[in-house]
């Protein structure tokens, strides 16, 4: 059993990717490509709760008359922007962009139903961890 923490322990701590919520029993899926790292997480069932991708230049430029929510991620301020899902009219989909410490940009998008479960994937968002903390963590 103390092997099984330990894994999931480690999947969360993937490099690349930022610390994940303690407690969400998530698990990171990550690919690097070059100076990039694309990143998803994904719940027990391999459905993705929310994604992103980390890169030097933004990969999603918000539109002001998309803007929704207010927010904070780690601590920065940021803005949702609604995203349209043609083949999924009741899911809520948002993204938002975050200029990380290290002069790269974090571009988090996620998918939800509509009330709670929209909040929850804010929350859960809300409480990722990026930079040098969560970088010592994950060279453990």
């Amino acid at each position: 059993m103390l092997l099984l923490a330990a894994g999931a322990a480690q999947a969360q701590d993937m490099a690349g990717c930022p610390q994940l919520p303690a407690g969400s029993d998530l698990i990171w899926e990550h690919r690097a490509t070059g100076d990039a790292d694309f990143c998803r997480a994904l719940r027990a069932d391999g459905t993705e709760a929310f994604g992103l991708y980390i890169s030097r230049e933004a990969t999603f430029e918000p539109k002001r008359s998309n803007r929704e929510e207010a927010g904070a991620i780690d601590g920065h301020e940021i803005h949702w922007y609604r995203a349209e899902l043609v083949t999924k009219p009741n899911i809520e989909a948002r993204e938002t962009l975050i200029e990380l410490d290290d002069g790269r940009v974090a571009h988090i998008w996620l998918q939800a139903a509509p009330g709670d479960p929209l909040q929850s994937a804010f929350e859960m968002a809300g409480n990722l961890r990026f930079g040098a903390d969560r970088q010592i963590a994950a060279g453990q």
